[in-house]
């Protein structure tokens, strides 16, 4: 494998920037009352479509440290077939693979949108969002860095 130049390194101030904006996606959840496991489930699931096994690493342990259970990290690559999520869950999940999948499907279909509207809040739903599209951002910035995962 070739070695990469670390974008998250090489440019301090705009990973600053984009921590700070993840920072005012988590207060916004929280005002809006939003449990920050659902985040965690959505930054792990799009990190789980993008493949990038550094930010997997952190939101699996940042999910843990919240109380998530290991068999519902371990289900979360299955969680339309899996009982184990609640409706909020459910539809913050199939949004999030709505907007992770965008290049492939061109749309955030209707019946998700409609979904994920009815078990959020607007301010609900734009926190989860802004948290996917962030996750998006810092998966494509990590995979193309090839950011090893912390030993």
């Amino acid at each position: 494998m070739s070695k990469r130049i670390p974008l998250s390194r090489s440019q301090p101030d705009l990973q600053k920037q984009l921590v700070e904006l993840n920072n005012s996606v988590k207060k916004l959840a929280a005002d809006a009352g939003l449990d920050p496991l659902v985040l965690e489930l959505c930054k792990i699931r799009a990190s789980q479509l993008n493949g990038c096994a550094f930010c997997l690493d952190m939101h699996v342990k940042d999910a843990r440290k919240l109380g998530e259970t290991e068999a519902r990290v371990y289900l979360l690559s299955a969680w339309r077939e899996a009982d184990v999520y609640t409706e909020q869950e459910r539809a913050a999940l199939a949004l999030t693979d709505a907007m992770t999948k965008l290049s492939e499907t061109q749309d955030v279909p209707d019946d998700v949108y409609e979904q994920a509207t009815a078990a959020l809040s607007e301010q609900q739903y734009a926190a989860v969002a802004w948290a996917v599209t962030l996750m998006n951002a810092f998966n494509r910035l990590n995979v193309t860095s090839r950011t090893p995962v912390p030993r």
